[in-house]
């Protein structure tokens, strides 16, 4: 039962979930990493959003955004009440005043499975959210100088085989790496692509062409809610790279779904379009990037 005080509106920055949203979706139309939108929410699980419920999808300029909605904005202004600044750079000085508030954390453990946005599409402000991996560096191979001793007879050494996989993978797609890419149709390039104006790239074709998974990876959204995008297609290949397949005349795979690269998903149409063709996104981090610089010549 959806509740019924959710607002119909949404407020300036914020995002109203409709039906059959997901944040996958929500993040491509405002050109935001579904991380980033999953840590300025507060979400722990990206799978779990609901219908009516207010998301936050610009960066939160000072305010604190924590898990409860930003409404009372007037009693979340902090102000120097002691005229000390925070910054003094006195070392020694290890005194225990309250820490300034510090906006909610991005818990980038946030993984896979998509949820989100049905919306007229919008650039709206980009903010890439570096969240480095860390990846605790092994101390490398320490040799523990022992003192000379006569050679013994069979001291094989077997080293902690602690090796860490390629590719990690999570639900079937590479985790790190980059992603070996293919051209997800055959026609011609009918419009390159534009920070501005085009997003990607469209590709001339017939419609029942097929339409080419272009890497490796998982469908995470598949639906018709961005409007001027038709039948969608998204693939996470991995936690950097995701790309888009639109104006699709048949979807012929379901969210979830893992993929090989070449692989058919779906056939060219000309759904919310004014012609049959093939338009194209390479998205890096949720910002969209020119993918003829990925895509190998031809």
């Amino acid at each position: 039962m959806s509740t019924p005080s959710a607002p119909v509106v949404a407020r300036p920055g914020y995002h109203i979930v409709k039906r059959g949203e997901t944040l996958y979706s929500i993040a491509h139309v405002y050109e935001t990493d579904y991380r980033t939108l999953a840590a300025w929410n507060g979400i722990e699980d990206p799978a779990v959003i609901k219908a009516g419920q207010e998301l936050r999808v610009q960066p939160p300029s000072g305010d604190m955004e924590g898990a409860r909605p930003v409404e009372q904005g007037a009693a979340l202004i902090s102000r120097p009440v002691d005229g000390a600044p925070a910054m003094t750079s006195a070392p020694q000085s290890t005194t225990s005043a309250p820490a300034p508030v510090v906006p909610a954390g991005a818990s980038s453990q946030l993984k896979t499975e998509p949820k989100g946005g049905r919306v007229a599409y919008s650039t709206e402000a980009w903010k890439d959210l570096t969240q480095p991996s860390a990846a605790a560096s092994a101390p490398a191979n320490v040799a523990t100088s022992k003192p000379a001793e006569p050679p013994r007879p069979v001291a094989a050494q077997s080293a902690p085989a602690t090796q860490s996989a390629p590719a990690a993978q999570q639900g079937g797609v590479a985790v790190n790496g980059e992603v070996e890419w293919s051209w997800p149709g055959t026609g011609r390039v009918i419009a390159g692509f534009n920070d501005s104006t085009n997003k990607g790239v469209d590709l001339t074709g017939n419609i029942g062409d097929p339409v080419l998974a272009a890497g490796a990876g998982r469908v995470v959204y598949v639906g018709s809610g961005l409007r001027g995008y038709g039948n969608l297609v998204i693939v996470k290949h991995n936690d950097t790279y995701l790309s888009a397949y639109a104006h699709n005349s048949e979807i012929l795979v379901k969210e979830g779904q893992t993929v090989q690269r070449g692989q058919k998903i779906a056939a060219l149409g000309n759904s919310d379009a004014d012609r049959p063709k093939l338009h194209f996104e390479i998205r890096r981090q949720g910002k969209p990037v020119d993918p003829l610089k990925y895509l190998p010549t031809r």
